[in-house]
């Protein structure tokens, strides 16, 4: 089980709880670094996951079926709110997504598998991780400086932290865009991913009848990606480039187009 992806989602839920009575009405106004969203409406993002996970919404064949785009409508929907609203909402729903988390991790239910629109398909007791994954990653790269505009620091990353969030990534790689990825892999390629969060996987070509990418633990294949896992968290989700983060060895040329596509969410 990933009991490991609760604790990281409970480990950066705790240092935002801890940001949030610092800041300012101005400090909530100011853009964040994930793109058209204000400070403010990134918390309103996380809020809006965690009352979904707690009550989920009826199905709507008229939402849109880009994640991205999902996303952009439910912050939307709130930006009419006032600051203490969207706050609220987040200390509400979020301890009760942490528990339904908690009870995930126990069989029998914890292998079923969970669609999660847009994103692809996977075990329930993997959802903490994507929790884990969405509150990191957006307090650390979009509303906490260099990249954000809040000047609040926090301890560095650890292991305990990173690891979940890479796994979440590395486990929605091969699903979340579909042939337009997996046609830039012909031959394997590893990513060798160090520091905080440190793991080696290598991406297979599709074979099987889904049509998909395999991401198999351990490097076998000579074309190899290097990268932080700190960095590959920025890049991966093309907040910044990725040559400004990967080193390539090998053939440079089977390596360049999967990482020109890829874009996880």
């Amino acid at each position: 089980m990933t009991r490991a992806g609760l604790a990281a989602a409970r480990s950066s839920t705790a240092q935002l709880a801890g940001i949030i009575p610092r800041m300012s009405d101005e400090q909530w106004e100011l853009p964040s670094a994930c793109d058209g969203w204000r400070v403010i409406d990134v918390v309103a993002h996380l809020a809006a996951l965690a009352s979904e996970a707690v009550d989920p919404p009826p199905p709507d064949p008229s939402l849109p079926k880009n994640r991205e785009r999902y996303h952009d409508l439910r912050v939307d929907q709130r930006r009419g709110w006032s600051h203490a609203q969207v706050l609220d909402e987040w200390r509400c729903s979020t301890p009760r997504q942490l528990d339904l988390l908690e009870a995930a991790q126990e069989p029998p239910g914890a292998d079923e598998p969970v669609d999660v629109p847009g994103l692809g398909r996977y075990p329930r007791h993997l959802l903490a991780n994507t929790m884990a994954f969405n509150v990191f990653c957006h307090l650390r790269n979009d509303m906490l400086a260099p990249d954000g505009p809040l000047p609040f620091t926090l301890p560095e990353a650890t292991d305990d932290q990173v690891a979940p969030a890479v796994e979440f990534m590395l486990a929605g790689l091969p699903q979340m865009q579909g042939p337009e990825l997996t046609a830039t892999v012909e031959r394997p390629l590893v990513l060798d991913l160090t520091g905080p969060g440190a793991t080696t996987v290598t991406v297979l070509p599709a074979t099987g009848p889904d049509g998909r990418l395999t991401v198999a633990p351990g490097a076998d294949a000579t074309t190899q990606v290097h990268s932080t896992a700190l960095d590959f968290i920025v890049w991966a989700t093309t907040r910044k480039p990725w040559r400004d983060h990967c080193r390539i060895t090998g053939d440079a040329s089977a390596a360049t187009p999967f990482l020109d596509h890829l874009d996880i969410i």
